[in-house]
């Protein structure tokens, strides 16, 4: 195998393993220089995306590398201008970037399931919808900014890029373009140190929809707010449409500066409250759709009825499909409450509030580890499964937000806890070391509180 078929098999399991945005940003341009000794050498763009890839990608690269060569090996990374490659461009500043707005279907970046023939409503979320596509048939007038808040899981990325899809379906060559709140604070600070903002302001305030997730991250960065606050006012000076997520409403969002706040309410906000049992057996039913499974209406409300997350929904779903593929047996109700006899996490806490710092001392104990150790930033298996297991512990449980979860173990940011928790989800499905772990660690807790 080539080094170059070997790093797109690598890039492929990448792309499935991480947000798109992210894919197209850090591993797009990139190749494997070279595999000698066990120790692959990883070209980049820039020594700014080496940075953040070096941080949050490096285990899984290592792992997927590992695999795929059957090999313990190190990884490398330089910068190598890469020019010969084709397809999205990621927006972070580098020489072989270019920064003139496009308008490509793929510069949307919008996911293809996210649109509105795929989002499952009820009374629940029906406030929302009807907003989302009042917008979309009249972007700039009917509502602008929308801004769109809730919990984890319950649609708002996807309501988001269903009004940017509606909008392409009308109007083709309209420039929207999707950007978590992370991407756009990570190209302010490159453009700053590249002295670059005058093309970042070009690509930015002449988008005509802009969809902006997660803006709580830019709360409490100046520079950051200062910059969205005149392409906020030069978006819709132009007649352009803004259109923002977010966990809690503006005036929950902590270290907002307070013109961006009054902007953000000028609008109109709703909330998207967590889905209700009807609700999670529509999406259930979406969801198996989509992967062309055949899923009974009985066995749906089984489901919906006993796991209330949508990403837990999911997962859930993939696992049934795999134990059905894999023991080639047919759904079943014997089969999904077998399977949620062994997913679901026995609720031994009742309504006995638990703190996080108990959480994160009692798991220490458990693997015999100090407290230092999970808020380091040593890789060792030893040390690193813990700490994802802790991740997915205080998020699931205790339904911390990601950033707050990144705190505690030692300031990590929010797409590390993200796919900390996605790999333990992931592990859950097959690994029945790591649930008895987890229901070792539940008794420990479960003491310790009573």
């Amino acid at each position: 195998m080539t080094n170059e078929t070997l790093w797109k098999s690598i890039q492929e399991e990448l792309r499935i393993s991480i947000s798109k945005a992210h894919f197209q940003t850090l591993f797009l341009n990139t190749r494997l220089v070279s595999l000698e000794n066990n120790i692959a050498t990883i070209g980049c763009p820039s020594g700014y995306i080496i940075d953040l890839i070096e941080k949050r990608y490096y285990s899984l690269i290592k792992d997927i590398l590992d695999r795929q060569t059957k090999n313990n090996n190190s990884l490398v990374f330089t910068v190598k201008a890469i020019t010969s490659l084709k397809g999205d461009i990621g927006p972070l500043f580098n020489q072989t970037v270019n920064l003139e707005p496009q308008t490509s279907q793929n510069i949307h970046r919008l996911r293809p399931d996210f649109t509105f023939e795929n989002f499952a409503v009820s009374s629940s979320n029906q406030l929302p919808f009807a907003a989302a596509t009042a917008v979309a048939k009249n972007p700039a007038a009917a509502y602008n900014p929308l801004f769109i808040w809730g919990g984890v899981g319950v649609g708002k990325t996807h309501l988001m890029q269903a009004i940017g899809h509606e909008i392409l379906k009308n109007n083709p060559s309209t420039k929207v373009f999707f950007c978590p709140g992370e991407e756009f604070t990570n190209e302010i600070i490159e453009a700053i140190k590249s002295k670059t903002t005058d093309l970042f302001r070009k690509k930015f305030r002449t988008i005509k929809v802009l969809l902006l997730d997660d803006i709580q991250f830019i709360a409490g960065k100046v520079t950051v707010q200062e910059e969205f606050f005149h392409t906020f006012n030069a978006i819709q000076r132009e007649g352009g449409q803004v259109i923002l997520t977010s966990d809690r409403p503006p005036e929950e969002i902590s270290k907002l500066e307070e013109r961006l706040r009054s902007r953000f309410e000028a609008g109109l906000i709703v909330d998207i409250p967590p889905p209700d049992f009807e609700l999670r057996t529509a999406i259930l039913l979406i969801k198996a759709r989509q992967r062309n499974i055949d899923l009974k209406m009985d066995l749906a409300q089984l489901i919906a009825a006993n796991i209330e997350s949508i990403r837990k929904i999911e997962g859930f779903l993939t696992r049934l499909l795999t134990e059905s593929e894999t023991k080639n047996i047919p759904f079943s109700s014997e089969l999904v409450n077998s399977l949620l006899g062994k997913a679901l996490l026995e609720k031994e806490f009742g309504n006995k509030a638990i703190k996080p710092k108990v959480i994160v001392e009692t798991l220490a104990d458990y693997y015999h580890l100090k407290v230092s150790q999970l808020r380091s930033q040593t890789r060792v298996k030893e040390v690193s499964l813990p700490r994802q297991l802790l991740m997915y512990l205080l998020r699931v449980e205790l339904n911390l937000p990601f950033m707050e979860v990144g705190k505690l173990l030692g300031g990590r940011d929010h797409t590390t806890i993200m796919y900390g928790v996605e790999k333990i989800t992931a592990l859950l499905k097959e690994n029945e070391g790591l649930r008895v772990d987890i229901s070792g660690i539940k008794h420990r807790l479960s003491k310790t509180i009573a």
